[in-house]
């Protein structure tokens, strides 16, 4: 199949472009290079392009016979500070794109949506039939898309998967390509270059969270596991079966403090940190619950904690120089 994969040029857009690769599919990756790096493209037919501009996408969504959408402005406290930045760009830039795909014919579309659309779950692990209820501009964004293709899947027969992420980490175990954003906002990337010295000390938002050690658990999702999921969603739409949502998760949460602790093990060095106040919004726990993606799509995640960390590091290594912009 030929994948049009928009936002290719991005942290998990070029992890998935590459699995697509593998795995025999043409892969064209679009991309206005406003987060992503052009050297993450490299090796792939790379047209630069925004989703917003409806005439490029018509001329190279002909040639497609599916879409992966990575494209999305993606800091939380951003959103909040600048709305407009996010429903321009995740919204109105999304229906831009959804229009111009099925004017051209290509209903077939993976959507990276987020575990933001569910806010502050009243139960963990989370499962996907528990309300939507986003807290900030950015779920509430991604909770507009995934509420356009459910009506577009109805009215016109676009069949979606949305991939619902918690939180990816972790690099390609080749080393060539990983996590790299400016600002760096994630846990994994600050720890580590904390401990190499190349960023500051790590600050620890909240030390006093209802958790074993008081600080907050996520579910760490290795990136090529999320890209394996991508596949998978792909070969079912593929193969004509219906629309779905799901979430992209280990099932397993960790604390602040155990990342930190499978950091200093893998590095062999200390983590320089300071705690201070939690944030406004930070929920205690946020798990996945991925038994829809195994029972729908034979999906799990393969990767635990130790191999995150430990590609994410050696991706540093490798890259000093760039992680340190």
């Amino acid at each position: 199949m030929v994948v049009l994969v928009i936002g290719g040029a991005g942290y998990i857009g070029s992890h998935a472009a590459r699995a697509l690769k593998r795995a025999g599919h043409e892969v064209i990756i679009f991309d206005n290079l406003s987060t992503g790096y052009e050297f993450l493209a490299a090796g792939f037919e790379l047209i630069k392009g925004d989703v917003l501009d409806a005439s490029a996408l018509a001329r190279v969504l002909p040639r497609a016979d599916a879409i992966m959408h990575f494209a999305a402005h993606a800091y939380v406290g951003e959103s909040v500070s600048n709305p407009r930045k996010y429903f321009r760009n995740n919204v109105e830039g999304g229906l831009s794109l959804l229009n111009a795909a099925l004017d051209a014919g290509v209903k077939k579309i993976i959507f990276s949506s987020t575990c933001a659309v569910y806010g502050e779950p009243a139960k963990v692990p989370i499962e996907e039939n528990i309300p939507r209820q986003p807290v900030n501009p950015y779920g509430v964004s991604k909770l507009f898309f995934e509420n356009a293709l459910e009506a577009y899947d109805r009215a016109y027969g676009f069949r979606y998967a949305c991939l619902r992420y918690f939180n990816a980490a972790g690099a390609d175990e080749s080393g060539k390509i990983g996590e790299l954003h400016n600002p760096e906002t994630h846990l994994i990337p600050l720890a580590l270059g904390a401990a190499a010295g190349i960023s500051p000390e790590l600050q620890v938002f909240g030390s006093d969270y209802p958790t074993p050690d008081g600080t907050c658990i996520r579910d760490y999702i290795h990136v090529n596991d999320l890209a394996s999921a991508h596949l998978k969603a792909l070969e079912h739409l593929a193969a004509g079966k219906a629309s779905f949502a799901m979430n992209v998760g280990t099932g397993s949460g960790y604390s602040v403090q155990q990342v930190i602790s499978a950091v200093e093990e893998v590095t062999g060095k200390r983590v320089p940190r300071k705690m201070g106040p939690r944030r406004a919004g930070d929920p205690p726990a946020l798990v996945a619950n991925p038994a829809k993606a195994e029972a729908l799509l034979e999906w799990k995640a393969t990767r635990g904690l130790r191999d995150v960390v430990a590609t994410a590091w050696n991706w540093m290594e490798r890259n000093k120089a760039v992680a340190a912009r």
